[in-house]
């Protein structure tokens, strides 16, 4: 086993539970093993810090999974997902849900999503990759679903020395996966859709727009397959109009609003947004209530200025066709 030692003083941080070791924090690396193991991690002076996956190949070279020395091993994945979703029991989630939120599960860089009898997950260490065929039938013994997806095309795998990657791993999966939330049916491809399928931790903010819409003439922009777009139509506005660039995402949007009775109120509009935004501007469109829930305009440090620059544009833009009185709800 690999035993890392850390400079003097950066236990610290690890300490107060910080989940990530970088390669400039380690002072010197003893022992042998292979990458992708379990490691333990001391102080410049060889206390005991935490237990984590090693991986030479990564700037995060150790992610912590535990504070005690205990064995890391089947049992200790099995308390550890078991207690995630216990977790999530208790806060009254039920058919769709995240199960599983990597590092504030303690179970860093694996995500494991619930589509009603379905599971898509996501493995974006080596760590966790190595051991994604006992993950796997520990969920088929936690959950007896009816088929479990991966959706480990994420760029961050090739950080790791992974390659993306997505497929079948337990059972069947279907093209379209029927989920309720909200009190809503609505369709989900876990397969081929955003993330894991869809973006489950915008359940209760697409709920809350219950006090906005009612009577409302409403636009969802990056609407992806009308999540916000059915709520609002549930909660009685008036119209809804989904935007999105994707076709693929719009025919979810319209299957979904006719399966819950919404097709005379909801509509879609396959634009690049900022473009629409502006045709609506020139054109005199206005409207009570716009959603703007888009995709991140910056995943580095590079992008940081145009990110910003477009995230202040596409929300003065949108405040630009609210009408009197309106409502911009921005993520």
């Amino acid at each position: 086993m690999y035993t890392v030692f850390l400079k003097k003083n950066e236990e610290k941080r690890i300490l107060r539970g910080e989940p990530w070791i970088f390669a400039n924090e380690v002072l010197k690396i003893d022992g042998s093993g292979k990458q992708g193991d379990v490691c333990r991690v001391c102080s410049s002076d060889g206390r005991f810090v935490a237990q984590g996956y090693i991986n030479h190949l990564s700037k995060i070279i150790v992610r912590v999974l535990s504070y005690k020395e205990e064995p890391i091993d089947e049992a200790f994945f099995e308390r550890r997902i078991r207690a995630a979703a216990e977790y999530r029991k208790k806060l009254g989630y039920s058919s769709a849900y995240r199960v599983v939120f990597g590092e504030s599960d303690l179970l860093p860089a694996l995500i494991i999503d619930k589509y009603g009898d379905y599971l898509s997950c996501q493995f974006l260490s080596l760590g966790m990759d190595k051991r994604k065929d006992m993950i796997v039938g520990i969920l088929v013994k936690i959950f007896e679903p009816k088929g479990i997806y991966e959706r480990s095309d994420v760029a961050v795998r090739k950080k790791e020395g992974l390659e993306e990657k997505t497929g079948l791993l337990y059972g069947e999966v279907p093209d379209a996966v029927l989920i309720e939330e909200n009190g809503l049916k609505l369709f989900v491809d876990i397969k081929n859709g955003q993330k894991t399928g869809y973006f489950l931790d915008q359940k209760e903010n697409r709920a809350d727009i219950a006090n906005y819409v009612k009577g409302k003439r409403v636009l969802d922009c990056f609407c992806n397959v009308g999540g916000f777009s059915l709520c609002a139509a549930k909660f009685g506005a008036k119209e809804v109009v989904s935007a999105d660039i994707s076709r693929y995402a719009l025919d979810y949007v319209e299957k979904n609003a006719a399966l819950n009775g919404f097709s005379s109120i909801i509509r879609t509009k396959n634009a690049d947004v900022f473009e629409l935004l502006r045709e609506y501007r020139k054109s005199g469109e206005k409207f009570d209530v716009i959603v703007l829930d888009p995709p991140a305009f910056t995943k580095s440090k590079d992008t940081v200025k145009d990110g910003l620059r477009g995230y202040k544009d596409i929300n003065v833009q949108a405040m630009k066709l609210l009408d009197t009185g309106g409502f911009l709800i921005t993520n």
